[in-house]
């Protein structure tokens, strides 16, 4: 079995789908890995450490992926490189099942058989290979961390002869794996936290971490899928949402908003006018900003500056901690790699297993996930 690991070619991403431990484990099973040169690099794990590992360094992209079975990455990979994959090689990584449709569709038409990571199931069997969470939880808390270095006054409460220095205000919107670990950061930190979520049940994870939870009731509807994701929610709901979260954000020093609907842009949470109601050197930290944003105001890749509040709109946020992403990235791909091959290292995909069924994205030149018909 030869398994290929790409250099992650999109503008800021620093991770890379391999770590050392996870080559030696794929070695271990009796698996060729080849890992394009210079592919660890913006993660500080050199080539030689790779060798070290098992790995065998190729200078080319071409050369690394006409001949392999399987490739792993962290994004999809350009259209040139899927082109130059063998026809039923598998491609395994973050594919964007729900952005670019024409890069699926080319996949497809390669022949390439591919997994998209990002559907993992939220079922119990499939918690060590869930992309999401690994880098959803490193996201919460740089969001809070990348707060805390541009907010120009201290987090926790200090008692000084002076007098005493009052603890920063922090609100969490969406109590997802990022929200949680957002709000276990900025308890850690000494601030006063406080979060809101559409779901009913995050209300006691929330208030487990010693967070505030707010919220308006739903009156009989259900904002949650069967996945454990947020649905998208009623005009009525988003309007008593809104006038709630309106008024509570004016009392707060930092606001982080962690919302997403799989498949649709970013809700927008936080509007101009809720921004202007925020004290001068506020910092409001969009975690969503790549799906369009949950800030009115907030722009990919930029610190917008208004009235006195800074936006952080940082995307990317794993890439930025790509020391740690990147193995438990690995660590993800490893594990489902365990669910598609068998014990001699060979491929047996089961089409009909939970997981699999859940993460396909194209089998035989067809586009097969269930999104697709959606």
């Amino acid at each position: 079995m030869k398994i290929a690991i790409v250099a992650e070619k999109a503008e800021g991403e620093s991770r890379v789908a391999a770590s050392p431990e996870a080559v030696k484990a794929l070695v271990g099973k009796g698996a060729e890995v080849s890992i394009e040169a210079g592919a660890g690099a913006a993660a500080y794990i050199g080539d030689e450490v790779f060798k070290e590992a098992g790995a065998k360094i190729v200078k080319t992209r071409q050369s690394l992926v006409k001949d392999a079975d399987i490739v792993l990455a962290v994004r999809r990979p350009e259209e040139a490189t899927v082109k130059a994959m063998k026809s039923g090689a598998v491609l395994v990584g973050q594919l964007d099942p729900y952005g670019d449709r024409k890069g699926i569709e080319a996949m497809a038409a390669a022949g390439v058989v591919g997994f998209a990571m990002e559907l993992m199931p939220r079922i119990t069997r499939a918690q060590s290979m869930d992309v999401l969470s690994s880098q959803a939880n490193l996201a919460g808390y740089k969001a809070v961390v990348d707060a805390a270095s541009l907010f120009n006054r201290a987090m926790p409460m200090m008692m000084t002869a002076a007098g005493t220095v009052p603890p920063a205000r922090l609100f969490v919107m969406g109590a997802g794996v990022a929200g949680l670990q957002a709000i276990a950061t900025a308890r850690r930190l000494g601030a006063v936290v406080s979060a809101t979520d559409v779901r009913r049940a995050a209300g006691e994870q929330v208030e487990s971490l010693g967070a505030k939870f707010v919220m308006v009731e739903a009156e009989g509807e259900d904002l949650e899928t069967a996945g454990g994701y947020a649905k998208e929610m009623s005009e009525d709901y988003k309007r008593r949402q809104a006038e709630l979260v309106a008024e509570h954000v004016k009392a707060q020093d930092i606001v982080v908003t962690t919302a997403l609907i799989p498949g649709r842009p970013a809700p927008k949470l936080i509007t101009k006018e809720m921004v202007e109601s925020m004290k001068p050197g506020s910092i409001v930290v969009d975690l969503a900003v790549e799906r369009g944003g949950n800030c009115e105001l907030s722009k990919p890749g930029e610190i917008v500056e208004h009235k006195g509040v800074k936006i952080v709109g940082h995307p990317n946020l794993p890439s930025r901690l790509s020391g740690n992403a990147s193995p438990l990235y690995a660590k993800n791909l490893v594990t489902f790699l365990g669910v598609i091959m068998g014990e001699k290292g060979e491929l047996t995909i089961d089409w009909d297993d939970e997981i699999v069924a859940a993460t396909a994205l194209t089998r035989d030149g067809e586009l097969v996930n269930p999104i697709f018909e959606q």
